[in-house]
């Protein structure tokens, strides 16, 4: 027995000798004209997948950021909590031994809050708070007024009223002002402050006049390392270990000023692309009068460095809008310092000038008698920071 197998074949009712083009659209000219009552449309499958839109990007500076955060936690960093935007004039200013009567603390400089306008004296932030604040408050009411910690102070009459006045954050320092007070409440094994590593990237505002190079905000990169035995020398190698995972070598560092860290030194980084030194972030040693104020002990270190996430940004990016500014010095108005080690534990360092460094030389030479009339003793002594630091300017 065989099995038979047969076909019926008859016209559909769209049957057609040539293959319909189905439309996808309705669109204005087919009802316009009509075509659409006798066109043949594609049906609908609402179970497909849609094309992939490639929508959605990190933001440049999110990118960046990230490659920070990442450098950071490699080399042994704790992240410090940033959400805080508004603080007091006290951690913002005072703890970090800026005078009230400095102009970084006007309103052009500075956004004050106008409701409310004040703070409460600094207390405890949790139940587990168990910190001295009314001491930190009278030392840093004592080393402003009269001097304090070896220090004669700025000697004025400390108002606790211009204190507690509120401000957005002009610096992520007041964060690391705060963190180190929590620091010196901590104790290791051997009785003593624990050494310490912090960071924080996020915003900070100044009173600007927005136009193609400033903004009110921008980010903050910031570092601190805490330690016995750390020296000025130790910084700067630091510095390069810490600039070089981003590419960046051939640093410079020229001596500046800050209230709150002496000695202090600006960094600069030559730029291929344009072919010049540019300016990448400043950095120093925090001073007795912040440090002891807060708690910590007189024999305990600290590095504190900052820069601009945006600059870095434009440093990637060659951007000229930011980096043509007129604050930017020649090469010959930097010194290049060259050293084996932290210079501190090895017998000094060798600078090298530009043959046309007589500009380098006096302001080598004014940075002396400004450190030899340094208001900090400590910071004149044959064992203080600057006679470190003056190893490499003789």
């Amino acid at each position: 027995m065989q099995k038979v197998i047969s076909f019926k074949i008859h016209k559909g009712p769209k049957f057609a000798l040539e293959i319909a083009k189905e439309e996808t659209d309705l669109t204005a000219d087919m009802i316009a004209s009509g075509a659409w009552k006798t066109a043949t449309f594609k049906p609908y499958n609402f179970n497909a997948l849609g094309a992939d839109q490639n929508a959605g990007a990190l933001h440049p500076l999110n990118k960046v950021r990230h490659e920070f955060r990442q450098i950071f936690f490699e080399m042994g960093f704790e992240e410090m909590p940033t959400s805080q935007y508004v603080e007091s004039g006290f951690w913002n200013f005072d703890t970090l031994f800026v005078p009230q009567q400095h102009p970084a603390r006007d309103l052009q400089d500075t956004f004050y809050i106008s409701d409310p306008k004040v703070a409460g004296k600094p207390g405890p932030t949790s139940p587990d708070d168990t910190r001295d604040y009314n001491e930190v408050w009278e030392n840093v009411r004592q080393v402003h007024e009269n001097g304090k910690f070896g220090s004669v102070g700025y000697r004025y009459p400390w108002s606790a009223e211009e204190s507690l006045r509120l401000v957005l954050r002009t610096h992520t320092t007041s964060v690391s002002a705060a963190m180190l007070h929590k620091l010196a409440g901590l104790r290791d094994r051997d009785g003593r402050v624990p050494s310490a590593r912090y960071f924080s990237i996020d915003r900070v505002f100044r009173n600007e006049t927005v136009d193609a190079t400033h903004l009110a905000e921008f980010h903050q990169v910031e570092g601190v390392i805490a330690d016995y035995g750390l020296t000025l020398g130790g910084l700067m190698e630091f510095m390069e270990i810490f600039f070089g995972k981003m590419g960046l070598t051939d640093l410079s560092f020229k001596p500046a000023y800050n209230p709150y860290t002496e000695p202090s030194m600006e960094i600069f980084a030559f730029h291929k692309g344009l072919n010049k030194l540019v300016e990448i972030g400043n950095s120093g040693m925090f001073r007795p009068e912040f440090l002891e104020s807060v708690g910590l002990p007189s024999d305990l270190r600290v590095y504190g460095w900052g820069l601009s996430l945006g600059m870095l940004l434009s440093l990637y990016l060659a951007a000229w809008v930011i980096l043509t500014s007129s604050r930017t010095p020649n090469h010959d108005q930097v010194r290049h310092l060259q050293y084996p080690r932290a210079f501190g534990s090895q017998g000094g360092s060798q600078l090298h000038r530009e043959e046309s460094g007589g500009a380098v030389r006096q302001g080598l030479k004014q940075y002396k008698r400004y450190m030899t009339n340094s208001i900090h003793p400590f910071c004149r002594s044959s064992h203080g920071w600057h006679t470190q630091y003056m190893r490499v300017l003789e």
